[in-house]
Order: structure tokens, then sequence, then C-alpha cells
């Protein structure tokens, strides 16, 4: 039997439920939401919504649900039963007790908006991602990432990653079943876990006649990972109007398939691109969707930069998701004369600048671009650094650093 993992977001989960009379777990499928909350609960009572006669119970007769399940209780896969949102609404109110309700969904559209109806203000929210490396190499920081002295400090002895293991890591991707059996097939299993999110969640969410070609859609976007979003290729690659693109793109981003990196502008920064940054939050998915079947393939062909680029966002931004902050404080800076920063940590009025390097020599040209935010008004730079395959932390120039994927 496979031997539990523990995830940096339970302590989130329990503070919030000292906090609110519901807490919710959302994030893609088989991330380990269940897994996650039945170690969390353990003995308490525990209703999955994926039982039809369950199910049943709870949308038809969602006013005696909680009789027959009294809280404190864990409910899986809450958004199948919208009903139960108010119910659990009148209880809390009515009770005034903190922890009462558990629960987790893989989806967000229905499920958020039954949340901002009826719970807004009585609920904490978490979203879970697949491992981080910090969780599957046992590292105890749980902070969210960000390249200052403080961090870095409590990092205390990071994880041992070679140059292949992190290739290894990017192709196989983070989901636990996988990362919990190096014997499972890597091409049965993200086939699978395709056809199962097209056929449920997607069909679940939208009214999408032609999954062949969102399957296509999602293979266009796999392949954009890394880039400015540019939604009319998109729809162009595809066969699609470039309104179905947006719906299809907003549904990807609703079940945590990809996250769309904010650009960083304000009034002073007029020639700022306003456009998003698309990135896939799991790069398993992402290769077998592109047929990038092997990391050694994938290390030397022409996404490789992209894939790790996308691998170390993807990491920073479970840092901040695993600590409750959903909406983490991150950016990208690109203007109309092609100055580029990979990646802004915003804290504080301070601005942390990354860059994103898959070789293991940077050099000091690849910061070049941090100082365009010392042209700033009322903005401070912070430290900052290129983060890559090199194998120690080291000083790049002033209090940028050369930063190994093994700090992340």
């Amino acid at each position: 039997m496979k031997s539990y993992v523990k995830r940096h977001a339970e302590a989130t989960v329990r503070q919030l439920a000292r906090m609110f009379g519901s807490i919710l777990v959302t994030g893609p499928r088989q991330v380990g939401k269940t897994t996650m909350l039945r170690q969390i609960t353990g003995e308490m009572n525990y209703v999955s919504l994926d039982d039809l006669i369950v199910r049943t119970a709870a949308q038809e007769e969602s006013g005696t649900f909680f009789k027959d399940n009294p809280p404190p209780v864990f409910v899986d896969e809450i958004q199948k039963a919208p009903a139960l949102f108010e119910q659990i609404k009148l209880i809390t109110d009515r009770e005034q007790k903190k922890g009462q309700f558990y629960l987790s969904g893989s989806q967000q559209f229905h499920m958020m908006k039954g949340v901002s109806e009826s719970l807004a203000g009585r609920i904490g929210l978490v979203t879970l991602l697949g491992f981080s490396l910090r969780e599957q190499y046992g590292i105890e920081n749980t902070m969210p990432f960000r390249p200052s002295e403080e961090y870095f400090s409590v990092c205390g002895n990071p994880a041992d990653l070679s140059y292949d293991s992190v290739w290894n890591a990017i192709h196989r991707g983070s989901m636990p079943e996988l990362c919990q059996n190096p014997d499972f097939d890597w091409n049965l299993y993200y086939s699978g876990y395709l056809r199962t999110y097209i056929e449920r969640d997607v069909r679940d969410l939208s009214e999408i006649g032609d999954t062949v070609k969102f399957t296509r859609f999602m293979t266009a976007a796999a392949a954009s990972t890394g880039q400015l979003l540019n939604m009319a290729s998109l729809a162009r690659d595809v066969g699609i109007s470039q309104p179905t693109a947006e719906r299809w793109l907003s549904i990807l981003a609703a079940s945590h398939i990809i996250y769309l990196l904010k650009p960083y502008f304000n009034n002073i920064t007029k020639r700022a691109v306003k456009t998003p940054k698309l990135y896939f939050l799991d790069t398993g998915l992402a290769a077998y969707l592109t047929r990038w079947t092997t990391a050694d393939v994938l290390k030397n062909g022409a996404m490789a930069g992209a894939f790790f680029e996308t691998f170390v966002i993807s990491e920073i931004i479970k840092s901040y998701y695993n600590n409750g902050i959903i909406d983490a404080p991150l950016y990208f800076y690109r203007d109309k004369d092609m100055n580029e920063i990979d990646l802004l940590i915003e804290d504080n009025g301070t601005l942390y600048p990354l860059e994103m390097k898959k070789h293991a020599d940077p050099r000091k040209r690849d910061i070049k671009a941090f100082d365009l935010i010392d042209s700033i008004p009322g903005v401070k730079r912070g430290s900052g650094g290129v983060i890559c395959l090199y194998d120690n932390l080291v000083t790049l120039k002033g209090n940028d650093k050369v930063i190994p994927v093994k700090y992340l």
C-alpha cells in the first residue's frame, strides 16, 4: 500500500477550519483533494456525491440531507449538488460553529457561483494542484516562493535534484498516481485522464458537441504554453470561432488545467503589453498532448525552454495556493520594445524579478531587463535571480542570484 505524502495545504485547511464554518478545496481531478481531506477529517462523517443514490437525495431532498448526514461532515464532489450550498449557509448561520463542513470539488463554474451566492464570507477556499517538488522530496519549507534572503534562509537542505531527475519530473508531471507509482504507464494514464476530463468535467460545464475539436483545442493550448495568449491563432488552428475559443479557454482555466499569468502594467508603463501568458499547470499533461513521449526527447526538443519555464511557474503557483493565496501576486513584464522579464513577484510595493533558463550557465546579460523596474516610479526593485539547472545558490550580480530549481 502506498504511503500518504503530506500535503503542504494541510496546515492551511486546518487554519481555515478554525476561522470558518466551511472549507472548500478545489482543483483538477486526481490531484489528491479527497485523500488529503480524508487524512484531515479522520473518522468524521463522509459522503460522496459520486454515489448516485446519495447525489439524488442531495438534489431532491436538500432540506433534510444534513439531518441524515449531520455535521461535522466531509462532502466530496460538492459541485454535483449545488442546492446544498444554501443548506450549508442556513446551518452555518444558525449554529455559528467553525469547521463543520469540509467540501471538495473539481469544477469551478457552477460550484463557485453557488459559493459566491450562498457562502460569501462564510467559507475558506484552498486550491490544490498536483504534488510540488517540496512535497515529493519531503521538504518541510511551506513559505510561498520569493527570491529573498528570508526565503533562502529557511530552505535548509533542499532536495538533491540531478539534471535528469528534473527533466523526468517535468515530463512525468505532478499527478500523485504517477509520482507514487513509477511503474504506471505515462501514456495510458494521461490518455485515460484526458478522456475522463472531457467526458465528465467538460460536458458538465458546457455544451460541447465536438469533443474531437475540444481535444485539438487543448493540444493547441499545450503547444502555446509559456507564450503570449493568441486567441485568434488558437481559434484558427482548431477551426472554431473566436468566441468559442474564448469559452473553451475559460473552461480550461476554471478546471485548473491552465493558468493565465497577468502582465504587469500601470499608468506609468504605457508601453507594456496587456495580453496574458498561457501556462499549463501540469507539464505531464502538456507533454502528452504535444506528443513529447520521453523526457530525453522533451529536453532536447524545440519546446524544452517553454516546458522548463512552465514547470517553474507551476511550482511557484503551488507554493502560493498551498498557503491559501488563491490570487497569487505573480506577473510578467513585456513592452513593445520586446524587453521582457519572465516573472515578477509583488510584495508590499516591491517587485522581485525572475528569469527562467533551462541551461546551467546563467550570465549577467540574462538579468539585464531587471533594470527596467528602476524606471517605474513608485516601485521598489527587490532581489531577483535566474532560476536554472545550476547546482548551487550563488550571487550573480548585486542582490540577484543564480537559483537552482531545487530551491523552489
